[in-house]
């Protein structure tokens, strides 16, 4: 059974940059989509980015052009850069495998249907 773990959250500000990381062991990311979400302090649930088992990649609107999602040859390291970091983008950060074709549980947001999350990185950006 996979296993994920991320790390790379910290604090920085306004216009800073970070790198999240989410390892996973147990099993590759071969059959799945990957995907970020956060968990904002208002505890607002959002998508942020995902990568799809063709490499292909989808933003949620409020991150486009400053977030980049990736993952290694090996598909155990998925990666979520993040530039131009704005104080809304504060929240707790978690990796999870879809297993549905399309990110469908990444689009829609059905958290029962994801495989694996990790137990999240923070992030914290100041103004």
């Amino acid at each position: 059974q996979m296993q994920l773990k991320e790390s790379g959250g910290g604090s920085v500000q306004s216009g800073g940059t970070l790198r999240l990381s989410c390892t996973s062991s147990g099993n590759t990311h071969t059959d799945y989509c990957m995907g970020w979400f956060r968990l904002n302090p208002a505890k607002k649930r959002e998508k942020v980015a995902a990568i799809d088992r063709d490499g292909t990649t989808r933003y949620e609107d409020s991150v486009k052009g400053r977030f980049t999602i990736s993952q290694d040859n090996a598909k155990t390291t998925l990666y979520l850069q993040m530039e131009n970091l704005k104080p809304e983008d504060t929240a707790m950060y978690y990796c999870a495998a879809d297993p549905y074709a399309g990110c469908s549980g990444w689009r829609t947001l059905d958290f029962n249907a994801l495989e694996a999350w990790g137990q999240g990185t923070s992030v914290t950006v100041s103004s």
